[in-house]
């Protein structure tokens, strides 16, 4: 059971996605045909927080349901708004530069990676304005670690 938010007077949908980036690689996904939200569009991974998570919580479990896998290290990226096909999602983005285990596509039809520094096929546009923003904040956040 997901948890809307009310906000002038429209249902939003929060939702976390992550962006496991490594060696300048970004991991993508190609959602399934029978998925009722963006069905076969390449996207960043991610899913609906549940009632009672907060955002950390939310990217632990979706990272464990979606690739299998737990975060080691992770930062904050930004929030943006999604119009699906079906709702309004609220996305809370965080950049997952370290993990553990072997990423699987559990929920998506494929993932991939792909390089950072060529065209990305994100057919999303809030994900898109996402990998911007982390590109943007990733020496900073580099920076900040030292």
């Amino acid at each position: 059971m997901s948890v809307t938010v009310e906000r002038n007077g429209r249902t939003l949908w929060p939702c976390v996605s992550f962006l496991l980036v490594q060696d300048n690689r970004i991991l993508l996904e190609t959602r399934r045909l029978d998925k009722a939200s963006d069905p076969g569009l390449v996207a960043v991974p991610g899913g609906h927080m549940e009632p009672g998570e907060d955002e950390g919580a939310t990217l632990a479990r979706e990272l464990e349901e979606e690739l299998g896998v737990r975060a080691l290290a992770s930062h904050y990226v930004c929030s943006l708004l999604h119009p699906t096909t079906t709702e309004l999602q609220w996305i809370h983005y965080h950049a997952v530069t370290a993990w553990s285990g072997e990423i699987q596509a559990l929920e998506a039809a494929r993932v991939d990676f792909h390089p950072l520094d060529g065209p990305l096929p994100i057919d999303v546009a809030a994900d898109r304005v996402a990998v911007a923003e982390w590109l943007r904040l990733r020496d900073q956040i580099r920076t900040d670690a030292s």
